[in-house]
């Protein structure tokens, strides 16, 4: 099985049968993994792929993603990407270009505490681990014990136990600018029912609420015309002749539209 980066004859081929044959189709005519193929459809076409992940391929696209990549570690990025995808999905993909600047801050926010705690846990350990080789030297008999050893080490765990203070106060002031900016972007869950009950105050608030969750409004249309053709089959049903139990034939739904000769 091929791996590596699509061939342009590859690429031609998926383009000119994406619409016609299945990804593991493609993927066996090619002898590629069907995984690899199914992502590259999303990715190009966005077939079969879900909202979140359409988010996400189109964040690789933003110009600002380059400075991104320089900034945060693999991990921080795979990181980024899915809060991207689920906060973009969130807001319906209703975002404006200075909304989804506020997006890119508040996901840096996110991942800059992710990075003060990941800090602050190693300091904790190191901590540990000093003071219990500052506690197994001064356990032996005084004139066997290092003093400069216990000196140096003693003076590692208080420039830590700084560190750590500077770390928290780092995590508090960038807890506060983050939920500042979520409050902003009127994204808390307080903010969320608020809007939703002031929404069922009148009906132009519901509109508005409507007008504003393009998703939800296509839920309730795709119910409502189910029950339009469900409505418009039983009608049809019902005004055909029916056999009762009792042997008489009847119209059950009769009126001057359904009568029969």
């Amino acid at each position: 099985m091929k791996k590596g980066r699509f061939s342009k004859q590859e690429i031609q081929y998926i383009e000119s049968h994406v619409l016609t044959e299945s990804p593991e189709r493609i993927a066996e005519q090619l002898d590629r993994d069907p995984e690899s193929v199914e992502n590259f459809i999303k990715k190009k076409h966005g077939k079969g792929a879900s909202r979140e992940e359409i988010a996400a391929f189109d964040l690789e696209n933003r110009p600002y993603w380059l400075e991104v990549q320089q900034q945060f570690t693999e991990d921080e990025l795979k990181l980024f990407k899915y809060h991207w995808a689920r906060i973009i999905s969130q807001f319906r993909d209703d975002v404006i270009p200075t909304e989804e600047l506020q997006v890119v801050d508040l996901i840096k926010l996110e991942l800059l505490m992710n990075r003060s705690l990941k800090q602050n846990k190693d300091n904790i350990q190191q901590i540990s681990a000093l003071e219990t080789l500052i506690r197994d030297e001064r356990a032996r008999d005084p004139d066997q014990q290092n003093v400069d050893v216990v000196f140096n080490m003693e003076r590692q765990v208080a420039s830590l136990k700084a560190s750590q203070e500077s770390l928290n106060k780092d995590y508090r002031e960038l807890q506060t600018k983050k939920n500042s900016m979520l409050k902003e972007m009127k994204a808390t869950r307080e903010q969320r029912v608020k809007r939703l009950e002031d929404s069922k105050q009148s009906l132009t608030g519901w509109i508005a609420y409507l007008m504003s969750n393009p998703d939800i409004t296509q839920q309730y249309g795709i119910e409502m015309e189910k029950m339009r053709l469900a409505m418009r089959k039983e009608r049809e049903r019902l005004s055909g002749f029916h056999k009762y139990t009792d042997g008489q034939v009847d119209q059950p739904f009769l009126n001057s539209d359904t009568i029969k000769d």
